[in-house]
């Protein structure tokens, strides 16, 4: 997990009126690519969260630390990619929760209107939070303009959520537009960022909701924050352009969103219980977790990859807590699936944890002690992974191959093994027919990581013969390329 926590200005200390000590603490999870941020009057104590995520330990020792009293958990809106700890956050704080006027949720909440001025600290000098209804991304956007002091002329920073990202801006096309296409929500995100954002003065800090890798845009910046001014020049979507104009290049190019990303909207508007990580997982042997797997469960082993092709318990499937583990777990998990977990004790608690963050509160067990496959080989299978050479071999002799590409549309334009059908790893469990299970596949990825969970997804469904390549279309380019080289 990588946080990393920045501030916005230096503090301005306590002026003759009174004064504040802003502060903008972001906190940035590298595994979802999601920025949280507390932004709080020093003077006063008095300190808002936005957009925090699932486990919460880390804004309430930041509170503690700064003597700040968390009053209100900030969404900037229904979230597509994860769930966020509002009720964590209340339940442990008193916080109210507080949402865009137009949140299409079921739960109670506060409901800010556009213009409206949330001071933290005193009236005149301290800092204020603006809300600024920006719909686009999805109709109930709000961006956040802070203040340093109240009677500011300016903002000297906005939290974008997923309206303005560093180098882009949130994609159109998610499932909390209503009804509305894409390029009605385009429109109405075109016409958001030239009224209420770009107005402002180049200095204005920008904090995103999102960075690269995310899925809820197309071309994010690593960096995690800028300035109005570098955006306006550097970022495509902020360029000189008409709404028309702004609406294709926004629409286009966009893949298909995680079909995970349909089930946490649903759970983000209906309100979601508290998740508690100290509650007790049932621990079970390996025997146990293979039955309960055979019944219909998610056996999940989170163990790397080359633990996992060593050896593991016949029908589970392989996400590696290595990479972006939350978001291809949730894609080969079954909405309200059971989750057996298997890894060390600490792996488990990390899985558990991520697996949370994205909505996947059904786990129920666990089989916390790798030695049992050693205790019961009559349960063990290894995986077929091939080098780049044997893959090359099986493509032209093996009749009837299907060479499955799990790679995102994006990736696809550096190239493709010949005669792939590509599916994306976040998409295949729900394209699982399209596949033939009498014939063997050879899947591939970039670099390996997600053809593992993909063979592996589809042993465990019944596919005889699934195996994929080591290193990836990366490791198969350079292969062709050294047989061109001797040919």
């Amino acid at each position: 997990m990588s946080v990393q926590s920045v501030s916005v200005a230096e503090p301005v200390g306590t002026s003759p009126e009174g004064g504040s000590l802003m502060l903008i603490e972001q906190m940035y999870l590298g595994c979802l690519s999601q920025a949280s941020y507390v932004v709080a009057d020093e003077v006063s104590g008095r300190a808002v969260v936005v957009d925090p995520r699932r486990d919460i330990d880390e804004y309430l020792r930041f509170a503690e630390e700064r003597h700040l009293r968390i009053e209100t958990v900030v969404l900037t809106h229904v979230h597509a990619d994860f769930v966020p700890g509002y009720s964590e956050l209340a339940a442990a704080t008193g916080a109210e929760v507080a949402m865009g006027e137009a949140a299409p949720v079921e739960f109670p909440i506060r409901r800010l209107s556009d213009g409206e001025r949330m001071g933290l600290g005193d009236p005149a000098s301290g800092v204020v939070v603006e809300v600024r209804a920006t719909p686009g991304h999805t109709p109930e956007s709000i961006t956040l303009a802070v203040y340093e002091h109240g009677t500011d002329p300016t903002p000297a920073a906005l939290l974008t959520g997923d309206t303005l990202f560093i180098g882009d801006v949130g994609r159109p096309d998610l499932l909390g537009a209503s009804g509305r296409t894409a390029e009605e929500m385009a429109a109405e995100l075109y016409r958001s960022i030239r009224s209420k954002i770009l107005p402002l003065p180049d200095d204005v800090v920008v904090y995103p909701g999102h960075g690269a890798g995310s899925a809820c845009g197309k071309a994010l910046s690593s960096e995690t924050s800028s300035t109005l001014g570098h955006q306006r020049s550097s970022n495509y979507a902020l360029a000189e352009m008409t709404e028309a104009e702004f609406v294709d290049v926004v629409t286009r190019g966009l893949s298909e969103p995680p079909a995970y990303f349909s089930e946490d909207v649903a759970l983000n508007r209906a309100g979601h219980a508290k998740f508690d990580p100290s509650e007790p997982l049932a621990s079970v042997g390996a025997a146990e977790a293979v039955r309960l797997s055979e019944a219909g469960a998610l056996l999940l082993d989170v163990r790397d990859d080359q633990a996992f092709a060593f050896g593991h318990l016949r029908t589970a499937v392989n996400v590696g807590l290595s990479g972006r583990f939350a978001e291809y777990a949730a894609a080969v998990h079954v909405p309200g699936q059971d989750v057996v977990l298997f890894g060390t004790a600490e792996q488990v608690s990390e899985a558990r944890m991520r697996l949370a963050r994205v909505g996947v509160d059904t786990v129920t067990a666990a089989v916390s002690d790798p030695s049992q496959l050693a205790a019961h080989p009559e349960l063990v299978v290894r995986s077929s992974r091939l080098d780049a050479s044997e893959a090359a071999r099986r493509v032209t002799e093996v009749a009837g191959l299907q060479v499955l590409d799990v790679r995102n549309a994006g990736e696809l334009s550096v190239g493709a093994v010949p005669g792939s059908v590509n599916i994306p790893l976040p998409r295949l469990r729900d394209r699982l027919r399209e596949l033939d299970r009498s014939r063997p596949v050879l899947v591939y990825c970039a670099g390996g990581y997600r053809s593992l969970a993909a063979s592996s997804l589809l042993a465990s469904v019944g596919f005889a013969d699934a195996s994929d390549v080591l290193g990836g279309f990366g490791a198969w380019q350079a292969a062709q390329q050294d047989l061109a080289g001797t040919g």
